[in-house]
């Protein structure tokens, strides 16, 4: 009777996963020593040319004000509170800017597939020109129309109770109340229920191949339940409608020239490679399925809704996450045009307090973050909407 051959230690040196182990330990281990050495010397350095360091500068008096922010913010509030609005005015035009790029884009790169050679035309042509301009100089140049072609304020281009000049563009403003909570909480119950019609509907379509309206009935459902929510709220609604002084559009929201020109010069910039993307990803889908979905009796919308862009997704949402970091760093820009985000607000504290290496690793961290949880949302939907192969 043969022995059986001695069972290897799974501690042992002779071990792969052991080895593997000791070697990520020993490479984490150096990683951390350049770090502290890095940062020990950095500081041993500025504590000898007399500057200081720390993060204590965040609880001071920022002494600046904001020009542009979604909440109020006043001179003698501290710079923590100064990084706050600059967060969220990067978020403001990051968020608005991926969704309408994402939409503009889609439709430019299934326009590329149009039957009509003006249409087809038109959007190479978009992609092209927009593709291919740095993005900076798309910026400076919104901001050149929009400050320089459009009216001065007291001559504001009127469009029913929209004004569009120099100053920007100004619009009615809904005040807040209980009417509108309820508005707010049936549009919600709106949103909810398109959601379970889409469901319920795509699950429909798998089981019996017949198609539901995808679109319109989620579109009723949530403009019947606002409809619903606002007349529960006494069916009372209050705008504040701008008006146009003698100096200035005074009254209603209101949407800075340096808001407008970055994210125009986002979208238009980003929505150009989104384009590239959704075509290159229509175009992997192979020739038969479009014949099989001509063959059912399907016309071209529907075919590219239900057969062609479920297929694409496999392909167009990896580097379609790409374009939506882009489209989030690429935001750092608006210094360049004076719209007051992030970077713009740690410019100011770095001049007024000499904290350059704190302000600079608050940068890199608010970007890090940001990526991360785009690249985590987008992995996510990837694996939600990927085809189970059978």
């Amino acid at each position: 009777m043969s022995k059986r051959p001695p069972r290897k230690s799974p501690w042992s040196w002779r071990s792969r996963a052991f080895r593997g182990l000791v070697y990520q330990l020993v490479a984490v281990l150096l990683l951390g020593v350049a770090a502290w050495f890095l940062w020990s010397n950095t500081l041993t350095n500025m504590r000898v040319r007399g500057i200081q360091s720390g993060f204590d500068f965040l609880a001071q008096p920022a002494g600046f004000s904001i020009g542009e922010s979604l909440y109020a913010f006043d001179s003698a509030e501290s710079y923590l509170r100064a990084f706050g609005v600059g967060l969220t005015n990067t978020l403001r035009v990051a968020i608005a800017g991926v969704v309408l790029a994402t939409m503009l884009g889609t439709l430019v790169g299934i326009g590329r597939f149009s039957r009509n050679g003006l249409v087809r035309g038109l959007c190479s042509a978009y992609v092209e020109l927009f593709r291919n301009v740095p993005v900076l100089l798309q910026l400076l140049v919104w901001y050149l129309v929009l400050t320089e072609v459009l009216p001065p304020i007291h001559e504001a281009w009127k469009v029913g109770a929209f004004f569009l000049s120099k100053g920007g563009l100004n619009f009615p403003k809904p005040v807040w109340g209980a009417g509108e909570a309820w508005l707010g909480a049936g549009l919600l119950a709106g949103i909810a229920a398109a959601w379970f019609w889409r469901r319920r509907a795509r699950r429909h379509f798998e089981v019996t191949g017949r198609a539901r309206r995808m679109f319109w009935v989620p579109l009723v459902l949530v403009l019947a339940l606002a409809f619903i929510g606002w007349l529960a709220g006494g069916a009372e609604t209050v705008l504040d409608y701008p008006e146009k002084g003698e100096f200035s559009v005074e009254n209603g929201g209101a949407l800075t020239p340096e808001f407008l020109a970055l994210l125009l010069g986002l979208t238009m910039y980003t929505a150009g490679f989104i384009a590239e993307v959704v075509r290159s990803g229509i175009a992997s889908v192979p020739a038969g399925q479009a014949e099989a979905a001509a063959a059912l009796g399907l016309d071209r919308p529907m075919e590219i809704r239900l057969i062609l862009l479920p297929q694409a997704l496999r392909v167009i949402i990896p580097p379609l996450t790409n374009q939506y970091l882009n489209l989030t760093k690429n935001s750092s820009l608006a210094v360049a045009i004076g719209y007051p985000d992030i970077v713009s607000i740690a410019n100011t504290a770095m001049n007024q307090t000499g904290r350059a290496v704190e302000c600079i690793a608050i940068l890199m961290s608010v970007y890090l973050t940001l990526s991360l949880l785009t690249s985590a949302a987008m992995n996510w939907y990837n694996a939600r909407v990927a085809i189970k192969e059978r």
